[in-house]
């Protein structure tokens, strides 16, 4: 079942730069609501709130909504949060930004997670967005390319890597032929392997022994990112180095993972939120691209598929699972 949270923060006085009489009458009359579609906890972005003096009380409501993986409960989420009439919606991935899309164009739409926004359609450009969305790109064709150059460091003897993506993402088909691309480059063989739901994993992993893959790389999508710790397993299982992106994945089990910055993309996230309850339109908020990026290493992992990662590359990681 979808979890449906609701959190509550009391706007400091002041934050919005406008007399005492006026903050307390609108804390009075209406509450600022901020609509969440997400797929997991997003601790770090409430504390961001909390840092920009969110706290919790009675001035703004936070609805978040948790489709724990079904990204087919984005669109009725996201309809949900626009019948309540919430202030901003954040969108945490791209299947959760186009559903915002689709449900409203008056309210602001605040992305993180999501890669291109023009490619996809959601914005006329980074500069100058127009419409009810800005936010923060996470550029993933970049990182992913960046995740395979990590992973054939890290274990230089693979010649064939295994690819787990989901049709389904809206992101994941350019990711796909930039990876197709990049891979020849790197004297790597890619295995293209769809997985639309969890029971697909067992298939894919099975595919891969028949062709002999050495390595897996999987694309972050709200499925996987649930169900991150039994995809972890199977490689393990299976005795295959996984690469995957946010931190997480490293966390659950993958061999490494390696992404954009939570911490810093949940901040900006958190300051377009705060601009914007300020009077800003989100289509003149510029969008910002990554420039911190987070390399996880899992030496756990690593032993128990006895491996050993260069001094070279573990030099690299910014933090080091044990």
């Amino acid at each position: 079942m979808a979890h449906v949270r609701r959190r509550q923060f009391l706007l400091v006085a002041g934050v919005l730069l406008v007399a005492p009489t006026f903050a307390q009458e609108q804390r009075a009359t209406k509450p600022y609501r901020i609509g969440v579609l997400a797929t997991a906890p997003l601790t770090i972005l409430e504390q961001s709130l909390r840092d920009l003096g969110y706290v919790e009380g009675r001035d703004v409501v936070v609805e978040i909504r948790n489709t724990e993986g079904r990204s087919e409960l984005f669109d009725p989420f996201a309809l949900d949060l626009v019948r309540l009439k919430v202030d901003v919606i954040v969108a945490t991935n791209p299947s959760a930004v186009l559903s915002a899309k689709r449900a409203t164009t008056n309210i602001p739409i605040v992305m993180m997670h999501t890669p291109d926004p023009v490619q996809l359609g959601f914005v006329s450009s980074l500069a100058r967005p127009g419409g009810n969305i800005t936010g923060v790109t996470t550029l993933s064709a970049d990182l992913c390319v960046k995740q395979i150059e990590l992973l054939k460091a890290a274990v230089p003897r693979i010649s064939r890597v295994a690819l787990l993506w989901n049709p389904d993402n809206p992101w994941h088909p350019a990711t796909v032929k930039a990876l197709r691309g990049s891979s020849g480059s790197l004297g790597l063989q890619l295995q293209v392997l769809e997985v639309r739901s969890p029971d697909a994993f067992g298939d894919a992993f099975h595919a891969m022994t028949r062709e002999r893959t050495q390595a897996v790389v999987v694309l972050a999508d709200p499925m996987t990112f649930t169900h991150r710790r039994r995809l972890a397993d199977l490689a393990i299982q299976h005795r295959l180095p996984m690469m995957g992106g946010l931190p997480e994945y490293a966390e659950a089990g993958s061999l490494m993972s390696y992404w954009a910055d939570t911490t810093d993309v949940n901040r900006r996230v958190a300051s377009y939120v705060d601009r914007i309850l300020k009077g800003a339109r989100p289509g003149d908020l510029p969008i910002e691209q990554p420039t911190k990026f987070e390399f996880v290493a899992n030496l756990k992992t690593a032993r128990n598929l006895a491996i050993t990662i260069p001094q070279s590359v573990l030099q690299r990681a910014d933090r080091v699972i044990e």
